[in-house]
């Protein structure tokens, strides 16, 4: 399911997991053609897989399928357990544009059967009438049941800044209460400052409040249920192709964030990325401090397939205890060999080849600390060809805490002057990667049919251990 999308014309948009009694379900949008289903109303359904150990997928019916003349778009939501009961709050986009929100109740968490009373809230009084979405009910065991609804002020004090999480209670599940609202982060004018996908939970005695702005995923944290707020330091989580990742425990105290990656249109490396595309799934990882990383899914991980590759130096200030007289390697059957990059001053590089298209690779970085901080940039080159006429290039910059993958990067990337663990990801148009196990960065880069890795450094030393690669 990891970088899953359905038969064409239709992709994956927000993805909304759910765990229940050793069953992880995936509801899902299915999109049609980029949000343009339904003559441009969305036209989106629940749809639905499930699994009981992340590796081995069930894809079921779907679960909200479009059933009357007024559903235009049945929208994100969240389903909540209760009493012998899945629920599934929801919104419906009507064909005049307005959100209300909905409700279905399931057994098996499977056929849903939808509220003869929906909708059951629409916009109230003060709130614009074309934002009320993305529901998402937790309990506390005090107040009864919450939910937080993306909602917009209006009137605002500032200027097309009003987004905001309207904040429900209700004692059944049933009739819901508008209280003030929950969380009002701000931010740029108009759409870009409202936050949609709500994601709420308690982990290890923190709790964790999850919004989208523009697609990606920020979150604020703190030790009381309500409040208030922190924002870490880097509070996007994962990274801005991640788009819209919600959350769901699975197994002995893990929690697993499901997101979507867009597609580029026309696929063009330097085109706009579109609205829903594959979907994508990373671990989260939790500090002493509370903040949050991700890294990727062990369970989701393809099989290497040993392959053998060549090593050559292109440039002086290369040396590698590749094994052999002929400087070949076979995957981990090569005994992880190690690259060393010597260029205190200029740049110094090798390659390996031929790399298979789709691969994945892990290694060790080694910075020499007696060159940084003037140590510039190392990294790969992915997909190369010639010497390093054309790559994916993803690179470290360790004086600034930075890590770029094509035009997509990291900032706040701590530690990138120590030893850190690397582990690539190459499968079709998307590449993605994970530093130290704790942070994570995807993009969508085309399909260059380059057969070679570059490594590379430029003004410093560092060397590469324990390579190995595999085709997956």
């Amino acid at each position: 399911m990891h970088f899953y999308r359905p038969d064409p014309p239709y992709f994956v948009g927000d993805c909304m997991p759910f765990s229940h009694d050793g069953v992880f379900h995936l509801y899902y949008l299915l999109d049609e053609n980029h949000h343009q289903g339904n003559h441009g109303l969305g036209g989106h359904q629940w749809a639905h897989a499930s699994t009981t150990d992340l590796v081995h997928w069930q894809h079921h019916p779907l679960a909200l399928p479009i059933t009357a003349e007024w559903e235009a778009s049945i929208c994100t939501g969240s389903t909540f357990w209760h009493d012998g009961q899945f629920f599934a709050f929801y919104a419906t986009r009507k064909p005049d544009q307005t959100q209300h929100l909905c409700l279905a109740t399931s057994r098996d968490g499977i056929h849903f059967e939808k509220s003869a009373s929906n909708p059951f809230a629409s916009p109230p009084p003060g709130y614009g009438r074309c934002d009320l979405r993305d529901p998402f009910v937790f309990r506390d065991a005090q107040a009864g049941f919450h939910l937080l609804a993306t909602a917009r002020l209006d009137p605002f004090p500032l200027d097309e800044r009003g987004g905001c999480l309207l904040h429900y209670t209700s004692s059944d599940l049933h009739a819901w209460t508008p209280q003030e609202p929950f969380f009002i982060p701000g931010g740029p004018a108009g759409y870009a400052s409202i936050p949609e996908c709500p994601d709420y939970f308690e982990w290890n005695g923190w709790y964790y409040l999850l919004y989208s702005q523009r697609l990606e995923t920020h979150y604020r944290f703190s030790r009381t249920p309500w409040g208030p707020w922190q924002r870490p330091v880097v509070d996007l989580l994962d990274s801005r192709l991640a788009s819209v990742m919600k959350t769901a425990p699975f197994g002995d105290n893990r929690r697993i964030g499901v997101a979507f990656v867009g597609t580029r249109k026309d696929n063009q490396d330097s085109s706009p990325i579109q609205w829903a595309g594959n979907a994508l799934f990373r671990e989260l990882v939790q500090y002493a401090d509370g903040t949050l990383g991700t890294r990727f899914v062990p369970e989701m991980l393809p099989e290497m397939q040993p392959c053998s590759l060549t090593f050559e130096a292109l440039t002086a200030g290369v040396s590698s205890d590749t094994c052999g007289d002929q400087n070949s390697l076979a995957g981990k059957q090569a005994g992880c060999p190690s690259v060393t990059l010597d260029a205190p001053q200029g740049q110094s590089a090798a390659v390996l080849s031929p790399l298979p298209q789709n691969f994945r690779l892990r290694c060790t970085v080694i910075p020499n600390r007696e060159h940084l901080p003037s140590a510039g940039r190392f990294g790969l080159g992915l997909r190369g060809s010639g010497a390093m006429r054309s790559f994916i290039e993803l690179a470290c910059e360790p004086s600034v805490g930075r890590v770029w993958l094509g035009e997509q990067s990291l900032d706040c990337a701590a530690g990138l002057e120590q030893p850190f663990t690397l582990e690539v990801r190459c499968q079709g148009d998307l590449v993605e990667v994970c530093l130290n196990q704790q942070r994570c960065l995807v993009n969508r880069l085309g399909q260059p049919e380059g057969e070679r890795l570059f490594l590379f450094c430029e003004h410093g030393r560092v060397t590469f251990a324990n390579i190995e690669i595999g085709a997956i």
